[in-house]
């Protein structure tokens, strides 16, 4: 005869006093975030009809500036692009210094890594201000700050990369005489290039949802137009630029789909 002991999953069975005790702090965290921000239900439901107000005044969309509003957007594609490809190069070498079966130094693993960390610790938006002030307004502060989150997000997933590769091979050319940049370049980077592609392709499509934030600081595309729309009460037009972003950044995801399919497929 079948137990309930028997058709309960085993994880149940180890639910001990300890994992009852971080699940109600888990619960305990939730709602005292709640109760911080003094989210209530009431506010919630009463900005039904703020919405409401809010899309009748984005119809009909206002076409008038669609031109500039396109050139606005492609410089922002541009800028992703930019920045996400700096943040590829500089990538791929620290990839040499970062990831425990290449590095030459633990010591130098550690600094590197610190160093990658601290890229992607510091948010986007951070990093837009600061080029702002070093390099001035424009598309090229915005390019450099998506640079160096790209370097936090690809240092670390290339380096994770190339250790998860077979350590078989990696071995035998170290037994050789090789060094680990022979390594590197004749088995971690061609076994692991398939997950550096994908990664690269994912930090793209971050980096075109990014690159319109970064517009709102100052770092120039087509976000600083949303802002002035919004801060003008231009709700039409501002309703164009989201659909044109969004236009964009589907369009973005879906070639990205397509090209991480065909080197995985391929792989």
């Amino acid at each position: 005869m079948t137990t309930a002991n028997n058709i309960t999953p085993s994880r149940y069975h180890s639910f001990s006093a300890a994992k009852f005790a971080m699940v109600a702090a888990a619960f305990a965290l939730i709602i005292s975030a709640f109760n911080g921000i003094d989210f209530t239900l009431d506010t919630f439901l009463d900005a039904g009809p703020r919405i409401s107000r809010l899309f009748s005044q984005m119809w009909p969309l206002d076409f008038s500036s669609f031109g500039r509003l396109l050139d606005q957007l492609w410089i922002t594609f541009l800028m992703a692009i930019c920045g996400t490809s700096l943040g590829i190069v500089i990538s791929l070498p620290l990839v040499l210094f970062a990831a425990r079966n290449l590095t030459p130094h633990p010591l130098v693993r550690f600094v590197v890594r610190g160093f990658i960390s601290f890229c992607r610790t510091v948010p986007d938006l951070i990093w837009a201000l600061i080029f702002v002030i070093v390099v001035g307004l424009g598309p090229i502060a915005g390019a450099l700050a998506i640079m160096m989150d790209s370097i936090g997000f690809l240092g670390k997933f290339f380096s994770e990369a190339s250790e998860e590769q077979d350590m078989g091979p990696q071995e035998a050319i170290k037994a050789m005489g090789g060094t680990n940049l022979d390594v590197a370049m004749s088995v971690v980077l061609p076994s692991a290039m398939p997950s550096f592609i994908s990664d690269a392709l994912f930090a793209t499509e971050k980096a075109v949802r990014a690159s319109v934030i970064l517009g709102l600081v100052g770092a120039g595309g087509i976000g600083i137009e949303l802002k002035v729309a919004m801060d003008l009460f231009q709700y039409e037009k501002a309703a164009l630029i989201i659909l044109m972003i969004f236009v964009l950044v589907v369009c973005v995801e879906q070639v990205s789909n397509r090209l991480r399919a065909a080197v995985i497929g391929g792989h």
